[in-house]
């Protein structure tokens, strides 16, 4: 099985392909499609480019992404893997003057 995602065009989120013909930020809403009619779907979906941005297939498993490129569907559903930034200072070392 597949399904569609793209990146929104007004902010770049993340965005599926639902069963409706619309577009969901929730990966739970991604239309699973066969093979057969995922080419057809992303044909269409290929045409809506005032909404979606490079839209493409992924592999899904059972209720993730699969296939070899799952890490990287993962982390667009996640978001960034980097937490806050923290500022080191340097150590204070004595110099002489």
């Amino acid at each position: 099985m597949k399904a569609i995602t793209a990146n929104r065009l007004t902010d770049g989120r993340v965005i599926y392909r639902t069963a409706q013909g619309q577009w969901s930020t929730r990966f739970q809403d991604a239309q699973p499609l066969d093979d057969d009619a995922a080419e057809t779907v992303l044909a269409q979906a290929g045409r809506e480019s005032g909404i979606a941005v490079g839209p493409y297939l992924i592999e899904l498993g059972e209720h993730a992404p699969a296939g070899q490129k799952w890490r990287r569907e993962g982390i667009r559903i996640d978001g960034p893997t980097s937490g806050t930034i923290r500022l080191i200072e340097p150590a204070n070392h004595d110099r002489a003057a």
